[in-house]
């Protein structure tokens, strides 16, 4: 009998849980940490005068995209702009925000 109760109140619960897990992105993955839209221009100006070469890119860019390991440059972004542990490249003229062990865009500089 009480195994039954446990048994139900796990089943209740397992929803719940995982919704609280799924919080941030649809995937379930934590939020991505981005720049504060205050400091995008001012980023998007230091990328222009660090003049990095911009990679081509042939599929739709968006975030999320995983981007290729070889012939894109990603570059440390200055601790100014509060994205540590994070870098950029530019890809397709648009500088853009990488997490770099997977290579995945996580925010498009406009």
């Amino acid at each position: 009998m009480i195994r039954n109760v446990l048994f139900a109140a796990g089943i209740v619960l397992l929803p719940a849980t995982a919704m609280a897990q799924g919080q941030g992105q649809p995937n379930g993955l934590p939020e991505p940490p981005s720049m504060r839209s205050e400091l995008a221009p001012r980023f998007k100006a230091y990328v222009i005068t660090q003049r990095p070469t911009s990679f081509t890119y042939s599929e739709p860019l968006t975030v999320g995209t995983v981007l290729p390991q070889q012939g894109v440059v990603y570059r440390e972004v200055p601790a100014e702009y509060g994205v540590s542990g994070y870098r950029y490249t530019v890809i397709n003229d648009r500088p853009v925000l990488v997490e770099p062990s997977t290579r995945r865009v996580v925010q498009i500089i406009d």
